[in-house]
């Protein structure tokens, strides 16, 4: 024989799935009133019923980030937000162009050391020059 292929495929009967999701709804009504009385015996069951290595040792996942939703009075509109990196690139460049606009106009310290420093040099090459 060659394989699976030719086999024919099973499908569920629509009035089975029925009857079993009739059955669920049953369950889950009839147990609603016993589900409180022994919902704390769950919750105890629940965690010790862990698979594996799990159960034996607590492990906390440093890399797993937990969303948790914050409501609306909880958060505070007056902090400061944290600037996305494209964000802060454009700030960077921004304070870069406004730096170079105050070098030129001279405003800076550094542009005063230079501005001083080119002043000297000419006196020194207009005093080589009269040598001359």
């Amino acid at each position: 024989k060659k394989g699976h292929k030719g086999r024919g495929k099973q499908f569920s009967n629509p009035e089975e799935i029925d009857r079993q999701m009739r059955l669920q709804r049953e369950k889950e009504e009839s147990g609603g009133a016993e589900k409180e009385s022994s919902e704390s015996e769950e919750e105890s069951s629940s965690e010790d019923k862990r698979s594996g290595v799990e159960g034996l040792i607590e492990i906390e996942n440093p890399n797993r980030v937990s969303q948790k939703s914050k409501k609306v009075t909880e958060v505070d509109v007056s902090a400061p937000r944290e600037l996305s990196r494209r964000e802060e690139e454009i700030e960077k460049q921004k304070s870069a162009e406004r730096y170079r606009k105050l070098h030129l106009e001279g405003k800076t310290e550094q542009a005063r050391a230079d501005l001083a420093r080119l002043a000297i040099i000419k006196k020194q090459r207009e005093e080589a020059a009269r040598k001359r």
